[in-house]
């Protein structure tokens, strides 16, 4: 483990080891997550599927997340602080990290078109990034393309977990300040913005539509936090993309279903990436 400083923000990042000859895997967390969030019931799921595939991974916590530095008043009034967006985030908060943040932290790490692996709020970032830059290919795992009520629902509920239960050892705050180095500061900069009524209009469809990489939707079919419309509506504006649903699972496949969704997209690497 180690951290990166872009523009005076240190950010966490890991590696894990592979073929130099392959593009390698670039892991993107969901809007509560980390590096340390990538393994559940003792799986480092990311080390797993690159030992599968044999190809080189990097891991990173967004600014706010995991041991990466908080995000400036957090819950404050929204501005630019230099190259950084400090306060409440705004309905672009995923566009910042896909059209400035991780382009920038890919060039310092010497990273040319990976195959970016994303997660939740990860996979419209991969999506979003796909559609501007070069990648070999793009995997999105429950991604948000859009706004839905079950999305809303869930969220607000998180908030009230997390509430109700601020002082209880086994409540959703401990559980998750395991991870976090400033637990409230991870939960708010997510859980604010979409709860924000600015944030219902967020639609990234017409971004997808620029998509020329290959692209592999991935959904559980008893996703909590989205749909399936979520893949189809995508695939629309992507005809080429693949989608792969599992039963049985929920918003989370690789923590459900780790070891099918390891050998899915093992294969789909196989068949759809030629570096």
């Amino acid at each position: 483990m180690d951290r990166i400083d872009v523009h005076g923000v240190r950010l966490e990042v890991a590696q894990i080891p592979g073929n130099p000859a392959l593009a390698p895997l670039v892991f993107l967390h969901e809007g509560l997550g980390s590096v340390a969030m990538w393994t559940q019931r003792g799986l480092f799921w990311p080390e797993a599927l690159c030992q599968a595939s044999g190809r080189a991974g990097w891991l990173f916590s967004r600014r706010g997340y995991g041991q990466s530095d908080p995000v400036t008043d957090v819950r404050g009034a929204p501005r630019q602080a230099g190259f950084w967006h400090i306060g409440r985030h705004e309905p672009d908060y995923m566009h910042r990290e896909a059209f400035e943040v991780l382009p920038l932290l890919l060039s310092r790490l010497d990273i040319r078109e990976p195959v970016l692996v994303g997660h939740s709020d990860g996979a419209t970032i991969a999506l979003l990034h796909a559609s501007r830059h070069p990648v070999a290919g793009c995997v999105a795992i429950a991604p948000h393309a859009f706004v839905e009520d079950v999305s809303i629902r869930s969220i607000a509920q998180a908030r009230d977990q997390y509430l109700a239960t601020h002082d209880d050892p086994r409540g959703l705050r401990q559980r998750l300040a395991r991870y976090h180095r400033d637990v409230d500061n991870a939960f708010w900069q997510w859980n604010d913005i979409w709860l924000s009524p600015a944030f219902r209009d967020f639609d990234i469809l017409g971004a997808c539509a620029d998509i020329r990489a290959p692209l592999l939707l991935v959904q559980g079919e008893q996703d909590e936090y989205g749909t399936l419309q979520q893949l189809h509506r995508v695939r629309e504006q992507v005809p080429h993309a693949d989608i792969l649903t599992l039963n049985d699972c929920g918003h989370s496949p690789h923590r459900d279903k780790p070891h099918e969704i390891t050998e899915a997209l093992d294969r789909w690497f196989r068949s759809s990436i030629t570096t």
